[in-house]
């Protein structure tokens, strides 16, 4: 048999890695989403929720204190009572685009950089330092490309709030958004509040990513505990909470860049940047409003955390490729 019809008979796993990792960890990421939304849009409209900047200039986009809501379950019932119970998966389809590009990315780079460039092996301890550097690297690199998907999320999930403030709606469609975000802002507007976009990311991955791998790597090594569900969902317990508490500051800046009105030029009114967003929301509402949203969030990756690693582990090995 010739190398060419050898390397032909191979699975494909075994023939694009690469490439077959991203398309399982896309799948897992899907399911992941669809199921943890609702949350989501609970997180974005909370943090949205007395926004000092848009009190002192006026209402921005979606961002008006009309209607104040008070905890996670009272903001979801909230939604679904005053915009219908369709509307709490308000930008799922943009959600799941991000998360096809963002997680399989951010999958692919943590793997090639841990086990190619940093040199784990499965026998030793991975040292803690260099975890971090893959996780936040493929986090950052990943929501880059991720982050016009992620615009048109966040400003989808704002539109129903829009409509019941008597505001006419910007977007009929993720296209028609993708489009309009373009034709204002230029391919710059794409990637408007990118910045606390891939902050937020490296600092989620550090929680998510590095968590996760040092968790199951210490318990395996550790403990009785072996390469099962058991494992993998605590180790994503952890993982979410460490992703949470990181990332939920950063989470609210990027939420409130995004959604905040420009001008012509795509140059946003509110905030000069992701440090002034920070700086006029500390001084505005106190320390504690960086963790707006915190517990959706923390509800929310929780769930996600746990559907997509027991889902990732599990099409991994239900295709042939080695645990994660």
């Amino acid at each position: 048999m010739s190398p060419a019809e050898e390397e032909r008979s191979l699975p494909l796993p075994e023939r694009w890695p690469r490439a077959s990792k991203f398309a399982l960890s896309a799948c897992a990421a899907a399911v992941a989403e669809l199921v943890t939304f609702p949350l989501d849009l609970t997180k974005t409209r909370l943090q949205m929720q007395g926004e000092a900047a848009v009190l002192r200039g006026g209402s921005a986009a979606g961002a008006g204190p009309a209607g104040p809501y008070r905890g996670m379950l009272r903001t979801a019932a909230g939604i679904a009572q005053e915009e219908g119970v369709q509307k709490l998966w308000q930008g799922a389809t943009p959600a799941v685009y991000r998360h096809i590009v963002y997680t399989g990315v951010r999958m692919v780079t943590y793997e090639q950089l841990r086990d190619s460039v940093l040199g784990r092996t499965e026998s030793e301890s991975f040292p803690l330092w260099k975890a971090v550097v893959g996780g936040m690297s493929a986090g950052a690199i990943g929501q880059f490309f991720a982050s016009p998907t992620d615009l048109v999320k966040v400003q989808m999930q704002m539109e129903g709030k829009r409509k019941l403030e008597g505001k006419p709606l910007r977007f009929r469609g993720v296209h028609h958004a993708f489009l309009k975000i373009l034709s204002e802002g230029g391919v710059r507007g794409l990637w408007a509040g990118w910045v606390p976009n891939v902050q937020r990311a490296a600092l989620v991955n550090m929680g998510d990513l590095t968590t996760y791998d040092s968790v199951k790597h210490f318990l395996l090594l550790n403990t009785t505990l072996v390469d099962n569900s058991v494992t993998h969902s605590v180790s994503s317990a952890c993982s979410g909470l460490v992703a949470a508490v990181l990332g939920t500051p950063a989470d609210v800046v990027k939420t409130r860049i995004m959604n905040q009105p420009r001008d012509k030029q795509g140059k946003g009114l509110l905030y000069k940047s992701s440090m002034d967003c920070l700086i006029q929301t500390v001084q505005g509402e106190g320390f504690m409003s960086l963790y707006k949203g915190f517990i959706p969030t923390w509800m929310r990756m929780a769930p996600w955390s746990l559907v997509f690693w027991l889902t990732y582990e599990q099409i991994r090995r239900m295709c042939g490729v080695s645990s994660f």
